[in-house]
């Protein structure tokens, strides 16, 4: 079905690597006397990961080559990597399969020598002070890491000292970044509690910062002599307080920002000499640092109308710098470092882009479509400015609109190719997703789920009203979460849209949450519903995408399944293709396609990653230019 496509599918595959600098490295971070980064090689799958010692230009220590690790492997992905303070042993762990089950294994870094330590299904890590031990957490049969336990390097007898016995909630390890303390935090998708313990004492008791209470959810920081607290208990977008660490209890607290309806607080750093809040306002994030040496605050200026902002490796507690990251739909990945003490940015690498490409011809914009309750939905578009205006360019529209997450406006140099053929490419920023705050989610999950896909409706109404395109030549996609829905969404207006592509989606939301056994379902109650209870079950039927298919007709399909997934596993695609080919009316294709050898994010390769995304834009343009 695919083979008459097969020449466009490699001439965009040549044209997607044309554009990438095959052999490069990335900006190295310090940590600990060590400068560590990452580096590819033309033609390898894999990055390399590296570093060098006191100095960027000191020799090179090969820490893993991941290209050798996966020789005779279809898959490989590196999940936890820590290295002990001292710098002398790595705690890493890896997949082999895509089915997202860790192996963790340990490296002398002084000898190259790989230990014999090993331990199966790890999620998180942290090493305690003494180099010599190792927290890490494992995964029950549903995926959910649950228990923690202690290692000493070269021991055989590991120690249980925590487990999380509800099942909506996973546990996830982390160290400060002032090596102070190791957190162990319980998260549900609503609820959260931290313990901690003193990184020093290997053998201490964990104590709690504060119990867990429904629909409070928090984290923690440290800086001297005080716990600083992200926590939703007195308004959905979050207000940040300091706690004395000897009595973390919610009467000593003193609120240092407090809670604002129009604006999210999504995380914030403590360094030793200042602080940094990442926030969101009008769906676009926001840096703001306050120096504690100086006592004044800042935030930084972004020149563009959509674009995303994080932060990267900022691993050093004496550092007067913050790092992050700065892209847009048409300004490549950047990496600054604001520097304090000259109150400037510095730019230390922007992604380089081969073949010619030049920003400047390119234009992004940021629109707003009406929902039928009259909430505007954001829209983020990018375009060639010559691309007409006249209702005749195809357009792809993407959305995810789950979790709470903000669909991010990020660059892609392979997006370049659908551009420079006169695609328009949107984003819908529908609730359910986390572009507006905590709000946004609310009103797109649970009772209020069906908004996520009338939104995405109304934005792609509006695109055609204002003649971005038309519906013969609108194309949609989503993966995961999005593929849920764009299938809700096709099942709503199937004549809206041209062509779909739904890769590893999530479209049999009914009998899956049916069936607590399977991953990720028993937590996820609190994002969909609990379908054994009668109300949740009705809400759910109405909108699920396999449930609700119909004899009629649809728009070309390309749905996209992995054998190894482990989030959405590999029968959800297979069932939906199946019965709508029972009741399709039309000629157009429906296609499943299925990777054998790869897991939720599909392959594990740059190139194969690449060749994927190639299909993908090959079935959009047969369908939408022609």
């Amino acid at each position: 079905m695919l083979a008459p496509s097969a020449p466009r599918q490699q001439l965009l595959y040549e044209e997607m690597v044309g554009r990438i600098q095959e052999t490069d490295a990335s900006v190295p971070y310090a940590q600990g006397g060590f400068f560590y980064y990452t580096r590819t090689e033309k033609g390898k799958q894999y990055p390399i990961h590296c570093r060098k010692e006191g100095s960027p230009a000191a020799p090179e220590q090969v820490l893993l080559d991941l290209n050798e690790m996966a020789r005779g492997l279809e898959f490989l992905s590196l999940g936890a990597f820590a290295v002990s303070d001292d710098g002398s042993l790595l705690a890493y762990a890896t997949d082999s399969t895509g089915f997202r089950e860790y192996t963790l294994r340990l490296k002398d870094l002084s000898t190259g020598r790989s230990l014999p330590d090993c331990a199966l299904r790890v999620d998180s890590l942290a090493w305690l002070a003494d180099g010599r031990t190792l927290l890490y957490t494992t995964q029950d049969g549903a995926k959910r890491p649950h228990r923690v336990w202690r290692h000493v390097v070269g021991g055989t007898s590991d120690v249980l000292i925590f487990e999380e016995a509800d099942q909506r909630f996973a546990v996830r390890l982390s160290r400060t970044r002032s090596k102070g303390f190791v957190l162990c935090a319980s998260q549900s998708h609503t609820s959260s509690e931290v313990r901690f313990l003193p990184a020093g004492q290997p053998e201490a008791g964990w104590a709690v910062v504060l119990p867990r209470r429904a629909g409070v959810e928090y984290d923690v920081e440290h800086h001297e002599d005080r716990f600083y607290i992200r926590i939703n208990d007195k308004g959905r977008n979050f207000r940040l307080v300091s706690a004395p660490l000897a009595d973390p209890r919610p009467e000593r607290w003193s609120e240092v920002v407090a809670e604002r309806p129009d604006v999210m607080l999504e995380g914030v750093d403590f360094f030793e000499s200042f602080w940094a809040a990442y926030e969101r306002e009008d769906g676009l994030s926001q840096i703001r640092i306050t120096d504690l040496a100086r006592g004044v605050t800042l935030r930084l200026s972004f020149p563009e109308p959509a674009y995303d902002a994080v932060p990267l490796d900022n691993r050093e507690w004496a550092a007067r710098t913050l790092r992050y990251s700065y892209q847009s739909l048409v300004t490549p990945g950047s990496v600054f470092d604001y520097d304090l003490d000259r109150g400037e940015k510095i730019l230390r690498k922007r992604t380089q882009v081969l073949g010619g490409y030049d920003p400047a011809r390119y234009a992004t914009e940021r629109l707003r479509a009406r929902a039928a309750d009259g909430t505007g939905i954001p829209i983020s578009l990018v375009y060639r400015k010559e691309t007409p205006r006249d209702g005749s360019a195809p357009l792809l529209l993407s959305g995810y609109g789950a979790y709470g997450f903000p669909y991010p406006v990020a660059f892609s140099s392979s997006r370049v190719s659908l551009l420079d053929r006169g695609v328009i490419v949107a984003i819908a920023h529908v609730r359910g997703g986390g572009e507006l705050g905590k709000g946004w989610h609310d009103q797109g999950r649970m009772a209020s789920k069906m908004n996520t896909f009338t939104d995405f409706v109304a934005a792609a109404e509006h695109l055609v009203e204002r003649r971005y395109t038309s519906a013969e030549r609108l194309a949609i996609e989503g993966g995961s979460a999005g593929g849920l829905l764009v299938g809700a969404a096709t099942n709503l207006r199937p004549e809206l849209f041209r062509a779909v592509v739904a890769r590893v989606p999530f479209l049999d939301v009914l009998n899956t949450m049916l069936d607590p056994s399977l991953p990720l379902t028993v937590g996820e109650y609190e994002e969909w519903g609990d379908p054994r209870q009668r109300e949740d079950y009705e809400r759910i039927r109405r909108y699920c995408p396999y449930t609700n298919l119909r004899a009629g007709d649809y728009p070309a399909i390309l749905v996209r399944g992995s054998w190894n997934d482990s989030q959405v596993m590999y029968w959800e695609p297979a069932k939906y293709v199946a019965k709508l080919r029972t009741l399709k009316t039309d000629p157009r294709p429906l296609l499943l396609l299925t990777n054998l050898g790869g897991g939720h994010g599909g392959p594990s390769g740059r190139y194969d990653k690449l060749r994927e995304t190639a299909l993908d834009y090959a079935f959009v343009l047969d369908q939408t230019a022609g």
